[in-house]
């Protein structure tokens, strides 16, 4: 699509985090064309916001590949969003693989961490593979508009989240595991209009290899994916009305990307065949924006 076209109508979600079902139009989830080929076979996940936008494609793309997922959102806003997604991710599961489930939570605080994991571990005896994807982003033209409040809730659930659910996992995953974390190009690029965003999910990458190289002796392998303007909720929860039909059209490639065009990099990491030699490495599918990884 060239970047003079517009890609979406204006449009705005005064409510966070944002509802996939309200959004025009719908976010592509699966590509069709996709071929699964059981690389996960097997295996237990948990993805972090996996009800709507990236983490509902890393969840559908999982179940494709045979594994048994779990999957949060935050309860009393995205219900909805959550049940459509379970009756896609039974429609999807393979052979071998048991029932998905999606838990209500507040993952800014340690014990509702704990208490996610222990939930995942009593359903299934085990985790395989931890996806710390659920964030919050606001957008603000000045650091002076950015509270103490603000800031604390940001870190908490695009920070806190991926050291606690982290602490708690790694006391059930074995060697084989995998962690990946979902970083962005503003952490490499900067973001003048989401400042406190921005300065996460810098936090994220340097938390990726960190806890890579602290790992490295369990065989547990620690990523991230950093991608590149995605049309998901987070997006019309966040921007302004009049911004969102030039969004994504900054990058060469012209256009956002759909969740579909995300989701593989996370299969690659997941999978011990294809990436048995990456970690505390970060992928970087952001429509061609260069950057110094």
């Amino acid at each position: 699509m060239a970047s003079d076209e517009q890609q979406f109508p204006p449009q705005k979600q005064e409510s966070r985090p944002g509802k996939e079902h309200d959004m025009v139009p719908a976010p592509q989830t699966i590509n069709p064309d996709y071929i699964p080929a059981n690389r996960l076979k097997g295996k237990v996940a948990l993805v972090t916001g996996g009800d709507s936008g990236i983490g509902k494609a890393v969840c559908c793309y999982f179940a494709l590949e045979g594994a048994t997922v779990a999957f949060t959102y935050v309860n009393s806003h995205e219900e909805s969003d959550a049940f459509a997604t379970l009756k896609i991710l039974m429609r999807l599961k393979t052979s071998g693989a048991k029932d998905p489930i999606a838990i209500p939570a507040d993952l800014g605080f340690e014990e509702n961490c704990r208490k996610v994991v222990d939930e995942v571990i009593d359903a299934f005896g085990r985790i395989d593979v931890l996806v710390n994807n659920a964030a919050e982003q606001h957008e603000k033209s000045s650091n002076q508009e950015i509270s103490e409040e603000l800031l604390e809730r940001v870190f908490r659930t695009n920070v806190f989240a991926y050291f606690f659910l982290s602490k708690h996992v790694l006391k059930h995953m074995g060697e084989g595991g995998s962690i990946i974390n979902t970083t962005s190009v503003n952490a490499y690029k900067g973001n003048p209009r989401q400042l406190e965003y921005t300065s996460t999910k810098g936090a994220i990458g340097s938390f990726t290899r960190g806890l890579a190289l602290q790992l490295v002796e369990k065989g547990i392998r620690v990523n991230g994916v950093a991608s590149g303007p995605v049309w998901t909720p987070l997006i019309v929860a966040s921007l302004s009305k009049d911004s969102i039909p030039s969004f994504g059209t900054e990058v060469p490639l012209g256009r956002a990307a759909q969740p579909h065009e995300i989701a593989p990099s996370f299969v690659f990491l997941a999978s011990n065949h294809l990436s048995s030699y990456f970690t505390g490495q970060v992928l970087h599918p952001n429509g061609g924006a260069i950057v110094n990884s």
